[in-house]
Order: structure tokens, then C-alpha cells, then sequence
């Protein structure tokens, strides 16, 4: 997901590259990164932790994505497959928290 979003913003404007495009490049860098870091703590609750941060910049992404959907800075197409990413990686986090916190 990181990767396609770093693919589909380089064709962003450039006024926006210390906006909307630096804004969810950041967020969707993040879901991986914090999935990353809790791994490597030594609890389930500190997984947890950095899986609910993780679900925070997959919503983030989730709405930056209509955002540029409707400034029309991405296609439909590129939307919808995107934006089915991302409820597919939220679905995964929240079935992964679930497990954790039983």
C-alpha cells in the first residue's frame, strides 16, 4: 500500500508536496511502521498499542484518499482499488487487536 502511494502522489501537483501529498505518505508509511515497532515490544498489550496507532493512519489514509479522489488528483479506479486496500488492512489490524485483547 506504501508503495502504491508514493507511485499514484509523485503525479500529484507539486503546490501540494508539503501538503496533502507529504500528509498521506507519512500516514500510509505508518500503518507498517508501527506494525513494525510493536512487533518488536516485548507484550501483547504493547502490540496492541502500535496496532490501534496502526488503525488511526489507515483511517487517516482512508479519508486523504477521497480527499484526492475528489480534487481529482487520482482516478476512480485508483480509488476504489485503494480504498479496498485500506478497509481490507483495517479489517485485518481490528481481526489482529481482537485477537491480542482475548
Amino acid at each position: 500500500m506504501a508503495l502504491l502511494i508514493y507511485e499514484i502522489t509523485s503525479d500529484f501537483p507539486k503546490t501540494e508536496i508539503y501538503g496533502l501529498t507529504s500528509q498521506i505518505r507519512r500516514a500510509a508509511v505508518s500503518i507498517p511502521t508501527n506494525i513494525s515497532e510493536g512487533s518488536g515490544r516485548n507484550s501483547d498489550a504493547e502490540l496492541s498499542r502500535f496496532l490501534t496507532i496502526s488503525m488511526g493512519s489507515a483511517s487517516e489514509v482512508e479519508y486523504l484518499l477521497q480527499l484526492a479522489h475528489d480534487l481529482k488528483y487520482i482516478t476512480k479506479e485508483n480509488y476504489t482499488k485503494m480504498d479496498s486496500d485500506i478497509n481490507e488492512i483495517q479489517k485485518m489490524l481490528t481481526s489482529f487487536i481482537k485477537r491480542l485483547k482475548s
